[in-house]
Order: structure tokens, then C-alpha cells, then sequence
């Protein structure tokens, strides 16, 4: 395939604000020096190990530059595909936060998941060619597009890629049971403490505070997704915060009994109310 070719494949409907990866040094004038710097930002990037190419060899470093990363900025509230559109990308989430979202039967929007730094979007579109759900910016974020095309010719050829493919859609699935399993005749207080001790986990594993954070979604959103009432989602946080399990202000979160917030949160452990 042709430095064209690749090009071409990364053309994409929303403005890419920034030169896909290893194409600059195809432009008259751009020598090493330069071309080098650019392809560095995928090196030296602070998603790295979270990245698709992550564990790969240096060795493989060629491959991870052939991968043509390009990054867009998505505003709060903009589109970053939606239900039905033809699919060709999957997004690394660089910075911010957002929904992945579908239309139910009755025209209602219905939350399927949210998605943070480091995290894949995209995968939904792998089956049928389409995306089956739309995904929305919930703040100012910013993701790194690549070719899905390119993608799994390159994968071909280079196992660890196909490996670390292969785990970021283990992963989707896995939420997805995870999910059905919240939904699972599970109460209200089971629903909103895994959620919350989830947020908690993934934002621990990125460095930050496991018990101090600012939950992006509204809880309209939360309520959609774990399939419950804004009202409930609101009475609920209520009820912990009398129960001294978190302190709520506005959207900012503090869990000051993570133990307490945990045995709520056991999924696996038998429900003893009915949900909400």
C-alpha cells in the first residue's frame, strides 16, 4: 500500500486537527528531524501503555509509527459518530470523557456505556460494517483515530498487535456482561455502588484518585444506563450520603467509606430488597 494509498484511507467526515502520523515526512521539506518529532507523539505519549500497540516490541516501532494516528477534537455535546454510520475508525479516547448511546424502540435514547482516557470506542461497527450505537463527547475531549482497514492488515503480520486487538474487544465484551449483570434483577443501591466503585477502578488504574473524582455524565445518564429512574439514581445518593458512604457536591464525589460502598456494590452478593 502506498504512503497515497494510507492517506486516503484516513479521510475522514469530521475535521482532523491534527496530520495523521508519518505523513508529514512525505511533504516536500520535511526532513528526519521533523517526521521524527512527529511520530514521537505516539512514543512519548501518556496513553501509551494503554494504547492499541501497547507491549509491543521496540522492534515493532515501525509498526506503531504505520499506524497513522490522527487526533480530533470533539466540543461537549458534539457527535463523535452516530447510530447507522458506516464504519472505518476505531478511537482512542486521549482526553475527556464520553457516552456510547442507543435509540430504543419508542425514539428514546437509551446509555450503553461511557468511556475514559485510554479506552477503545468503535468496536460496535466491526460487525456489521455500521456503528450500532452513537457516541457523544459528554466535556471538550480529544481521541486518536486509526484506520480499521489498515489496522487489521497491519495485525496480520505482527502478532502482538493481533494480541492487543483481540484484548480490547475481550474487554468490550466483558462490560457487557458486566452490564447485563447490573441489570440483572440487582437493586437500585447494588446498581449505583458497582457503578460508582467501577469509575472508581478505572480511574485508579490511570493514577488518579480512587475516591476522590467528578462524575462527567449527568444523572439522567446514570439513571439510563443502569436502567433505572433519574429519581431513584437521585434518592439513591441521597441514601448514601446519610449512610457516610460518599460526600455529593453538585457532580464532584467523595467516597468516604470505600469498604461500605464495596459490600453494597458485591455483585455476587444476594439482594435483599426489591430494585427500584
Amino acid at each position: 500500500m502506498t504512503r497515497r494509498q494510507k492517506k486516503a484511507m484516513f479521510v475522514t467526515p469530521l475535521e482532523v486537527l491534527v496530520e495523521p502520523l508519518s505523513t508529514l515526512s512525505a511533504r516536500p521539506g520535511a526532513g528526519p528531524a521533523k517526521a521524527a518529532v512527529v511520530n514521537a507523539r505516539c512514543a512519548h505519549c501518556h496513553l501509551r501503555t494503554w494504547c492499541l500497540p501497547s507491549g509491543t516490541e521496540n522492534s515493532d516501532a515501525d509498526c506503531i509509527n504505520s499506524l497513522l494516528f490522527g487526533r480530533r477534537k470533539i466540543k461537549a455535546g458534539q457527535n463523535l459518530y452516530l447510530e447507522g454510520q458506516p464504519f472505518q475508525y476505531l478511537y482512542e479516547v486521549r482526553s475527556g470523557n464520553l457516552k456510547s448511546s442507543l435509540k430504543t424502540s419508542d425514539g428514546s435514547e437509551r446509555v450503553s456505556a461511557f468511556h475514559m482516557a485510554g479506552e477503545l470506542i468503535g468496536l460496535d461497527g466491526v460487525a456489521e460494517g455500521q456503528h450500532a450505537s452513537s457516541t457523544t463527547a459528554l466535556e471538550d475531549s480529544e481521541v486518536c483515530a486509526v484506520s480499521y482497514a489498515l489496522l487489521t492488515e497491519l495485525a496480520g503480520n505482527n502478532a502482538q498487535l493481533q494480541r492487543t486487538l483481540m484484548q480490547h474487544m475481550s474487554r468490550e465484551l466483558v462490560r457487557e456482561l458486566r452490564l447485563l449483570m447490573l441489570l440483572g434483577g440487582m437493586t437500585a443501591e447494588k446498581r449505583l455502588a458497582a457503578f460508582l466503585l467501577n469509575l472508581s477502578q478505572r480511574l485508579s488504574a490511570r493514577g488518579y484518585s480512587p475516591s476522590e473524582f467528578r462524575i462527567r455524565m449527568t444523572r439522567a445518564d446514570i439513571g439510563s444506563y443502569l436502567g433505572l429512574t433519574l429519581e431513584t439514581v437521585s434518592r439513591t445518593f441521597s441514601a448514601f450520603q446519610k449512610l457516610n458512604l460518599l460526600e455529593v457536591k453538585t457532580r464532584h464525589i467523595r467516597i468516604t467509606d470505600l469498604g461500605g460502598l464495596t459490600r453494597i456494590g458485591d455483585v455476587h452478593a444476594p439482594a435483599t430488597t426489591k430494585p427500584s
